[in-house]
């Protein structure tokens, strides 16, 4: 799994020759090879996506590679195109990258140039864990670039998601375009887990810096959102970031808490609830309606499962993952037709409408890597 997966990540980095910064598109086509027919799909190169190949790529010991994701990353915070600092899209055009962009494209019918609201907008978690890669690379590295871009980063978390309102937190973010933005009032159990990691980072290598309080009110966050009774998070809140969401179970939330730095022993039931709730052909759904097996998730229940040193239940997701490859290398995302998440993608809809497909992605590959190699995106170490 390691072996096959860090190949299949550093070929396409290689795919685009020389040393430049490079974005890598999240998905591919239907049969595994080629780019996706959907206009808004067909170049993506999602943030989050690209983040977890940067830290996967260091974990395979492709530092090169990963510093051409990263360096990618440093240029769209350097130069978004309404001039804010600090700021990453959801999604940018793939490829090499000289002035980032997110991806668009022509509608002949309309006679016009769009884009997506979500991919131009920014999520919260987003946002962290591209600070999580820049600092994995500022370890690796030592370039200081990596760490003050990191930095840059998790200041405009702060300047533009603090919520005082309890639980305290950080919302999800801004969705849609620059003359209309629309501020996410819900906060996410799971971006709330990603800052406690990228803040308590920042803490460590700027002590002086205020860090620690930011990464103290991400951890209130999320401590507010553990049930010890039934021992599983709750997804987070409402959109008016005070009301607990009740209405559905997200994978995430219960089981990247476990892979924080010090989490309690008292968290450790959220795996046995995550596998009971969300459980699917032998691996886990994102929801709990069970509709079918998420890789990406199977995969960080795997790690998850590392983490917690439960062996035999990583042995059985990692089994599941290695079903998933698909003709072009990556690993499908789901292996049905299409699952569920009991999400809607922003504000503007009307329906559940985040589903993922059976494509072939970068997220998902990413996360395979991590959790056969071991790595723990949020400390930048092995798990023991």
């Amino acid at each position: 799994m390691a072996s096959r997966g860090c190949g299949v990540l550093a070929e396409r980095v290689a795919a685009f020759p020389g040393t430049q910064p490079v974005l890598l598109r999240s998905y591919d086509g239907p049969e595994g090879r080629g780019a996706l027919p959907e206009p808004s799909l067909k170049d993506a190169a999602f943030t989050y996506d690209n983040a977890l190949a940067a830290i996967a790529l260091l974990a395979c010991g492709k530092q090169a590679e990963a510093q051409r994701v990263g360096d990618a990353l440093v240029l769209a915070v350097a130069k978004d195109r309404a001039g804010e600092r600090g700021r990453l899209r959801n999604a940018y055009r793939a490829g090499l990258v000289g002035e980032p962009l997110p991806p668009g494209w022509w509608n002949d019918k309309a006679g016009r140039w769009e884009e997506d609201s979500y991919q131009v907008g920014t999520a919260t978690g987003n946002v962290a864990w591209a600070a999580l890669a820049l600092l994995t690379l500022h370890e690796a590295t030592g370039k200081a670039s990596y760490k003050e871009t990191a930095a840059k980063l998790l200041r405009w978390v702060v300047a533009n998601t603090t919520d005082p309102k309890e639980p305290g937190g950080f919302t999800g973010g801004v969705h849609g375009f620059e003359d209309a933005p629309v501020r996410i009032g819900w906060k996410s159990t799971e971006h709330n887990v990603d800052l406690v990691a990228a803040f308590g980072w920042m803490a460590r290598l700027d002590p002086g810096g205020g860090w620690d309080r930011h990464a103290a009110a991400a951890r209130a966050f999320v401590d507010a959102m553990f049930r010890p009774g039934t021992g599983h998070f709750l997804t987070g809140t409402l959109p008016d970031g005070v009301t607990p969401n009740e209405r559905t179970s997200g994978l995430d939330a219960q089981l990247w808490p476990l892979l924080l730095e010090g989490a309690p022993a008292a968290w450790t039931p959220a795996l046995a609830y995550a596998a009971k709730a969300h459980g699917a052909e032998g691996g886990l759904d994102f929801n709990d309606d069970r509709d079918g097996l998420w890789v990406e998730g199977t995969a960080q229940g795997a790690l998850s499962a590392k983490a917690v040193g439960q062996a035999d239940l990583a042995a059985r997701f990692l089994a599941e993952l290695a079903k998933e490859w698909s003709p072009g290398g990556y690993l499908w995302a789901t292996r049905k037709p299409s699952i569920t998440t009991g999400l809607a993608i922003g504000p503007d809809s009307t329906t559940a409408d985040f589903l993922y497909y059976r494509h072939p992605h970068l997220g998902a590959t990413a996360w395979a890597v991590l959790a056969a190699t071991g790595w723990n995106p949020f400390t930048g170490k092995r798990v023991p």
